[in-house]
């Protein structure tokens, strides 16, 4: 029996003799090709693809196909990850498909830059990443986590804590299909299917094209998960040195309800883990329905929050990514990725409104002219209070490309010129329309132009909650330099990267603060010696009192820098190594930090990366260990600024973090591997900050970053027990966390263990299909996973998903 795998996982980007000797993990196109240029013939090992040797000077692990098979098919990817040193993911149910948050060596999911292909995925306005509209795990070749780094053309002005990267498969050069069945508890269903062209054609062109479709239930009260993925790629091959053009697409809906939330001291006191309609905000009696309108008669519609439809996080996101690789001559490659993305999603939300313009805030409906009131309901009065449905919806629409001309000089020796160009036009809006007589709102993306039925005022404007727009744009130069010597024993890579990063604000609305705005065609009030830093003073409306709102505004913003990194391997034997990096990394305002009442300006949170690692890796070991430094500065908090009576986005100083990060796999015998991974993070925050209230300040000098545990763990056992059955178990240990900056609310330890199991079905004549079971959770361990945090304060945590069983039927045709 011949069970160890080794895995082939050579980029299309390679150099001649390289294509069948090495492998590349790096993040675009041109990083593939530079990587591969220096390697010299070495076999790529890897444990079952949880663990993958490594030959760059800076500190990053690998997961490969063959390791997110054994996971939940369809998962999402940042899930697979979880085992990886550093690296927390909190996912909120099992599937994937309710979202989640990651954390990297104490950096969270905002300071933390995903790519697919190289291209990125974080949010152009906020940099959030949204896990649950990733790619189908099944087209995942493999993923590369860069722990604190970045790649030197990573086009990204998010990552001051690393990179995640992960790469789209090749189509097969033969024709077949796959199909998947699973079903599983909490009613999982999910269907995924892929066809392979193989090469047609007199040039050798191959495609694949894909659809999946999962539904299933809220496991803590009433509410479903709807997801549907398309998928298509076409490669074509040029020549025989690597050449290639390649077209990807992608394309995601979900339909979610959202998961409940508890506090902390529901959890400790046992009311969260039963997840009780108290708890949970299942539905109330009647809470989901609503009084049919009656001429004539007041009427108030209830919003008590317990009705699980108005927590729903719609989203319609796809992209298109174009790679190309091109030999100019023997010694200069140029390499091109251009690349198109949309998103439209939103968080639901909702508010009353009173039917005849009367109160303030919410109560009172906008516009220039309100004689008479305005029927929402459709019974013909104005004499109800009705509740409307008010999402903040964002629609994206993003264009970049990453290319690179690579100038090989000698055998072991290239320099890059590298240059991104990234543009996104994020429009914000919340345009309001109705619910039915259940409480389902009229479309899930509420009244915007193309969707629902908006509100319209009697002047002609829509009744909305906020309305801005932002283009972010991304100028970035890079070059580099890589080198070995010494008989190839050293290697060298030096590199700068200056991004010229720009955003254009436009704000059509009265903000009040960063969050919550005013939209309206009321003629406002100046309020005399109220300055708001652009030669204008704050304004009171109709209606509103004496709150003070900043006037619409458009503005920009820029953020230049030059990022220098450094690093250095070492071989001592053929198996051993040892390396240096040295990084400065960058992360720009973000868009909400930058709209609020008065003019705000932060500076660019940035941080200087030192690590120092080790590496002992043959043919049954594989070995990383790391030690790290990362000075974390101008971190931007919201902090209460006495001159304007308010609190802002703004820069409360630095943090030091400093760890160690280890990971081993082993694989002794054929059929039996074993992988650990364990990472200590300590984080001190170096001063104390401003409060959001007048005259406070929040003592956060000396203590730890929220959401980070010090200790984590990950621990897995392959166990091929015959030709056909193999089981795989692994576990993952996450320390205790902090809620909040003061350090005042620490949420427990837990673990995970999970199960996967499978059968294949070759001597059946199924050449590559098989039945496999997962079980998450298998202990049924009660914890809380994903953290709402905040400065100060209490806050609340996702509640873990139970103990779920799912079975897949894997055909390969």
């Amino acid at each position: 029996m011949n069970t160890k795998k080794i895995a082939c996982l050579a980029s299309t980007a390679l150099v001649g003799s390289l294509l069948a000797s090495t492998a590349a993990f790096a993040q675009s196109t041109g990083t593939d090709a530079v990587e591969a240029i220096v390697v010299t013939a070495t076999t790529t090992r890897n444990q079952n693809g949880a663990i993958v040797s490594q030959t760059v000077p800076k500190s990053r692990s690998t997961i490969t196909q063959e390791f997110i098979s054994r996971q939940v098919p369809g998962q999402t990817i940042l899930d697979s990850l979880n085992l990886m040193p550093g690296v927390n993911f909190t996912n909120n149910d099992a599937f994937g498909s309710a979202g989640g948050d990651i954390n990297i060596r104490g950096f969270d999911s905002q300071r933390v830059a995903l790519l697919q292909d190289g291209i990125p995925l974080n949010d152009s306005g906020n940099y959030a990443i949204y896990p649950n509209q990733q790619m189908d795990s099944e087209l995942i070749s493999k993923v590369d986590v860069n722990l604190g780094t970045t790649d030197v053309d990573s086009p990204t002005a998010a990552a001051a804590g690393g990179t995640i990267n992960y790469v789209t498969r090749k189509p097969s050069e033969d024709f077949g299909a796959t199909i998947e069945l699973q079903g599983g508890e909490q009613n999982f269903k999910r269907f995924f299917g892929v066809i392979d062209t193989g090469a047609i054609g007199p040039l050798g062109t191959s495609a694949w094209i894909s659809y999946a479709e999962s539904k299933n239930d809220i496991f803590n009260g009433p509410g479903k998960i709807h997801k549907k993925q398309f998928n298509a790629r076409i490669y074509q091959p040029i020549g025989d040195n690597g050449d290639f053009v390649s077209l990807i697409a992608n394309y995601n809906e979900n339909r979610n309800n959202f998961i409940n939330r508890m506090s902390l001291a529901a959890f400790q006191a046992g009311t969260g883990v039963g997840y009780t309609d108290a708890v949970s905000g299942t539905n109330a009696a009647g809470a989901c329905n609503r009084a049919t309108p009656v001429a004539g008669t007041a009427q108030v519609d209830l919003n008590t929050g317990t009705c699980y439809k108005y927590n729903i996080n719609p989203s319609n996101t796809g992209n298109i990514r174009g790679q190309s690789l091109f030999h100019i001559g023997e010694n200069l490659i140029v390499t091109a990725d251009p690349y198109f993305q949309y998103t439209l999603a939103n968080g639901g939300g909702r508010a009353l409104f009173r039917e005849d313009g009367s109160g303030t805030g919410n109560g009172f409906i906008r516009g220039s002219s309100l004689t008479g009131g305005l029927d929402l309901n459709g019974d013909g009065d104005t004499l109800d209070t009705v509740l409307l449905y008010g999402p903040n919806i964002t629609n994206t629409r993003r264009y970049g490309v990453t290319s690179s001309a690579i100038w090989k000089f000698s055998d072991s020796q290239s320099v890059r010129a590298a240059y991104t160009f990234d543009t996104a036009n994020h429009r914000q809006t919340g345009q309001y329309t109705t619910f039915d007589l259940q409480m389902n709102p009229n479309d899930v993306f509420g009244g915007k132009d193309g969707y629902g039925q908006p509100i319209k005022l009697s002047d002609g404007s829509i009744l909305r909650r906020r309305d801005r727009v932002s283009v972010a744009t991304l100028n970035q130069f890079s070059v580099e330099y890589r080198g070995k010597f010494m008989d190839d024993a050293l290697l060298v890579n030096v590199g700068l990267r200056a991004p010229f990063f720009k955003r254009e604000l436009n704000n059509f609305c009265y903000q009040v603060d960063t969050f919550n705005a005013y939209c309206t065609n009321q003629a406002p009030t100046a309020v005399a010696g109220t300055d708001d830093g652009n030669g204008q003073t704050l304004v009171t409306l109709p209606g509103q009192g004496s709150t003070q709102y900043g006037r619409p505004r458009k503005f920009n913003r820029k953020y230049d820098d030059v990022l220098p990194n450094f690093g250095a391997s070492y071989k001592l034997t053929g198996a051993q190594s040892v390396y240096f990096s040295y990084a400065q990394t960058l992360s720009a305002p973000r868009t909400d930090d930058l709209y609020d009442r008065k003019m705000t300006d932060p500076d660019p949170e940035t941080a200087n990366v030192y690590d120092i690692g080790y590496r002992f890796q043959n043919s049954t070991v594989l070995f990383a260990a790391s030690m790290y430094y990362n000075d974390f500065t101008n971190r931007i908090e919201r902090a209460f600024n006495e001159q304007d009576n308010i609190a802002f986005s703004v820069n409360v100083g630095d943090v030091v973090l400093k760890g160690f990060d280890a990971q081993l796999g082993v694989r002794p015998v054929d059929y039996l591997g074993f992988y650990a991974s364990f990472s200590y993070v300590d984080s001190e925050i170096q001063s104390n900050i401003p409060g959001t209230s007048a005259g406070t300040t929040l003592p956060t000098k000396g203590k730890e970053l929220y959401e980070t545990p010090k200790y984590q763990g990950g621990m897995r056992v392959d166990w091929d027990i015959t030709e056909a059955f193999s089981v795989g178990v692994q576990a993952k240990y996450v320390g205790e966390r902090w809620t909040n900056l003061t350090n005042t609310e620490k949420v427990p330890s837990y673990a995970l263990l999970d199960l996967d199991a499978r059968y294949t079905l070759d001597q059946f004549g199924a050449k590559g299909s098989y039945i496999q079971l997962n079980v998450k959770n298998l202990s049924d361990e009660k914890y809380l996973g994903d953290l709402s945090v905040n400065p100060s304060g209490t806050g609340t945590g996702q509640p873990g998903y139970p103990r779920t069983v799912m079975v897949t039927l894997h055909a390969k045709f």
